[in-house]
């Protein structure tokens, strides 16, 4: 056996098949895969095979588009069948939501150059002859949907990473993994240690036990699933005889999906009455087998199945196919270098891996060859979730993952499963103000405030929701007078040391500020791509304050921690440090009310250590909701008692609680981006706005530097506008397609009501060239044209007056 490789590739599934393959094809060789029994074994062998295209994340989609258009391209390589069935699938609506969701899919479909469309229900039984159309108001038939042999695909994946120089060992079971001072790894297996530079763990079912071998908690958990395969049935009989294969049916209402399987049907589901599987861990032995049959926890399904497709009710059941997948909490992948770890990777979590697994791989090889990928894997990022999740908060997020695997998913939903668990001082406070919660990462965040009649739920929905009249008082709250919320869900970071300056020169592409101020700066990667937009406060020349994104810590501190320099202490306090902001045009009344230090002076970005009443706080004159504003930081003990001070303060003032809702609309009316929607790993600073917080003067050789003087020298082709847009009940939330002329040119990144100037604002990408002032196109809302113009001066405080005064 081979005892020493570049990468080791823990699992022979068709994730660590197709991770293998991708590193071959970037250019190393030097790789080796390691499976305890025989390829395929786990999850592989008994998945049912289909592969779609339809994700709620763009990047997502693109990947399974990779993946699906991978598998003649393996073909080819190998010579080897993948068993390739391209029959098209339809997604079926027999509701209002569903088939908004269905309108939003299809927009977001059409700049990814995807070839779906909707179809109503004679379209749908002509396609899809054996669906009973009763209740049905239409669906999105996608060509490229399909399914394939697993087994197959797996072997070619590794066929064709074997003609690439890999080394794959089976019945080699991984029995330990430590690693060395200098961060490689001895893999100890049952035929002896292989000592690897990089590990992947790719184990699938036992993703769990062989992080643990590393000290490594991975989020994941088992479910059982259940699939029927049926004997011929007269309708595919005579379809196979005009040459025709039957196409995928997706069937939400009853969590089911079906495709022809032979001279038959193979229908699965996920049902409501779920079960977990190997909670105390897999166990080893497990390997080729499946479960024993339950029909009882799909009774249910199966009658509704029988309804919507009769033929079923009337072939016999050939076979039953029983077996686990590994879910995330939130059903995507757990994909990239683990944080706080070196030269360790993750590639599990992948349920559907033959939509997703050459995706996967693809990503991995960017990442571990380029230094990252070539788009925004966030949705699969392994560091999505922090070192605060635990597995009594992953079992009950896999179950209602589960659960909802075939639901509607609304952009404003907030899933019930394992809440709360991440409370501040100010939880049981703001319950008791009427806060309507939301979370992120974990943390409990109030959305709004419930008032008077207001609803204390908001209805999850694609238009205007319920919380909407509750929103806008909000916002004229804050405008009119003072509004106040906490600063929990922002990532902070400490950094400190003589060297601190040198190396945030170094790590952020903006001027960093002299003592007593700050700035806004986006962080580069190598590349150029956008991986942070953050606010760097300057306390003291040796001590420094970062603020950013709250459920990109990990995220971010993993940058941090891989790229370290001497002299330099860099924590993460995100937790360690909280308070609040206040805004609005009272805010600096209110706060003067609370402090013996004179703030008349304190000018727009300079940051101070005052005492706010008894509480020792960071003070910075800066608010993201474009309003005259202050954060206020101070340590967690101390929070209720500042608040009590800053609320006891505001009353004269008519000082209101605001949350996520109002912000979110507060920062429409300046055209203020949002992380992870108008900046993301997929943007360059130079086409989001963010060029003008370069510092290009500054003498230092920050990360990306190059790749953003050449955009500088060369504008790139796209640009972030804003638009008004006419919109009826629905506004912008984010990927809707911007027309220009009969052709899709663009797409939006976020959107939402401006309370304060009564308009539906919404912003996207547009062609530089045919961005001029007065530019007007139509964006597409659930299938509607919408007129939209765009806006070059904000909605409020268009000269800064207010918010820099």
């Amino acid at each position: 056996m081979q005892t020493t490789t570049r990468v080791l590739i823990i699992g022979g599934g068709v994730v660590g098949a197709s991770c293998l393959y991708h590193l071959t094809k970037l250019g190393w060789s030097d790789v080796m895969l390691v499976e305890r029994s025989e390829l395929t074994s786990g999850s592989t062998w008994h998945a049912a095979g289909g592969f779609h295209t339809l994700n709620g994340d763009t990047n997502m989609a693109a990947l399974h588009g990779y993946t699906i258009r991978l598998y003649k391209e393996l073909e080819e390589i190998t010579g080897m069948s993948c068993g390739l069935h391209h029959v098209g699938g339809v997604t079926l609506a027999d509701n209002r939501d569903r088939f908004d969701m269905l309108l939003a899919e299809r927009a977001k479909h059409r700049f990814m150059g995807l070839d779906t469309e909707i179809v109503g229900p004679e379209e749908i039984k002509r396609i899809a002859p054996v669906t009973n159309v009763d209740g049905i108001i239409g669906a999105l038939y996608d060509p490229l949907d399909g399914h394939l042999d697993p087994s197959g695909t797996t072997h070619a994946y590794a066929k064709a990473a074997r003609m690439g120089g890999a080394t794959i060992e089976t019945h080699c079971m991984v029995q330990e993994t430590n690693q060395r001072p200098d961060g490689t790894w001895d893999v100890v297996t049952n035929k002896g240690t292989i000592h690897a530079e990089h590990v992947v763990n790719a184990g699938g079912l036992w993703a769990r036990e062989v992080g643990a071998m590393a000290g490594v908690y991975f989020p994941l958990h088992p479910m059982e699933h259940q699939y029927l395969v049926t004997e011929p049935v007269s309708l595919i009989e005579e379809m196979m005889a005009d040459g025709k294969e039957h196409p995928h049916v997706m069937d939400p209402a009853g969590e089911s999906y079906l495709r022809q399987e032979g001279k038959g049907l193979c229908i699965g589901f996920y049902e409501q009455k779920c079960r977990p599987w190997a909670v105390g861990g897999t166990p080893w032995s497990f390997g080729q087998d499946l479960l024993a049959d339950d029909f009882d926890k799909i009774e249910d399904s199966i009658a509704f199945a029988y309804r919507r497709f009769p033929d079923l009710e009337r072939a016999g059941v050939k076979n039953v196919i029983h077996g686990p997948f590994t879910f995330a909490p939130d059903g995507n992948p757990l994909v990239g270098p683990v944080p706080g770890m070196r030269n360790y990777w993750s590639a599990c979590g992948v349920m559907a891996g033959f939509s997703q697994g050459g995706g996967v791989g693809l990503t991995l090889a960017q990442w571990m060859i380029e230094g990252e990928p070539e788009r925004d894997v966030m949705a699969m990022d392994v560091a999505r979730f922090g070192d605060w999740i635990t597995p009594g908060y992953t079992l009950p997020k896999v179950i209602e993952n589960y659960q909802k695997r075939f639901s509607v998913s609304y952009p404003n939903e907030e899933l019930p499963a394992a809440r709360p668990h991440r409370t501040t001082p100010m939880y049981d406070i703001f319950t008791q103000m009427g806060a309507v919660w939301g979370q992120q990462y974990g943390l409990e965040v109030a959305n709004y405030f419930a008032q008077g009649d207001e609803p204390t739920y908001e209805t999850p929905s694609f238009r205007r929701s319920d919380a909407f009249a509750a929103t806008g008082r909000e916002v004229m709250g804050v405008r009119n007078g003072v509004g106040i919320n906490e600063v929990q869900n922002f990532g902070k970071y400490s950094v400190t040391g003589p060297r601190a300056r040198a190396w945030l020169d170094r790590i952020m592409a903006g001027r960093i500020p002299q003592p007593g101020r700050l700035s806004l700066t986006p962080m580069l990667s190598e590349k150029g791509k956008l991986i942070g937009d953050f606010t760097v406060s300057c306390l003291a020349e040796d001590r420094f304050q970062l603020t950013a994104s709250y459920g990109s810590q990990a995220y971010h501190f993993r940058w941090f921690l891989n790229h370290p320099e001497d002299g330099v202490h860099v924590e993460n306090i995100s937790d360690r440090r909280t308070g609040f902001q206040i805004a609005g045009p009272k805010a600096r009344d209110v706060l003067q009310a609370c402090t013996l230090t004179d703030i008349s002076g304190m000018a727009f970005l300079d940051v101070r250590e005052i005492t706010v009443g008894q509480t020792a706080c960071i003070v910075q004159r800066v608010s993201y909701t474009g309003d005259l504003g202050f954060e206020i930081y101070c340590d967690p003990m101390d929070q209720r008692a500042l608040w009590s001070t800053l609320w006891t303060a505001g009353q004269p003032h008519g000082m209101i609680p605001f949350g996520m809702r109002s912000m979110m609309s507060l920062r429409l009316d300046k055209f203020f981006g949002s992380w992870m929607a108008e900046f993301s790993p997929d943007y360059t600073a130079a086409e989001t706005g963010l060029g003008r917080f370069i510092s290009f003067a500054k003498n230092a050789d920050f990360i990306g530097r190059a790749a953003a003087e050449a955009e500088r020298a060369t504008p790139p082709a796209r640009l972030l506008v804003a638009f008004e847009v006419d919109a009826d009940d629905a506004d912008v939330h984010g990927y809707e397609p911007i027309w220009l002329d009969g052709t899709v040119v663009g797409f939006c990144t976020s959107g939402g009501y401006s309370h304060y100037a009564g308009k539906s604002i919404a912003q996207g990408f547009v062609p530089r060239d045919r961005a001029t002032n007065d530019l007007t196109v139509e964006i597409e809302i659930l299938g509607q044209m919408r007129p939209a113009r765009r806006l070059v001066t904000p909605l409020f405080d268009a000269d800064g007056a207010r918010m820099r005064g």
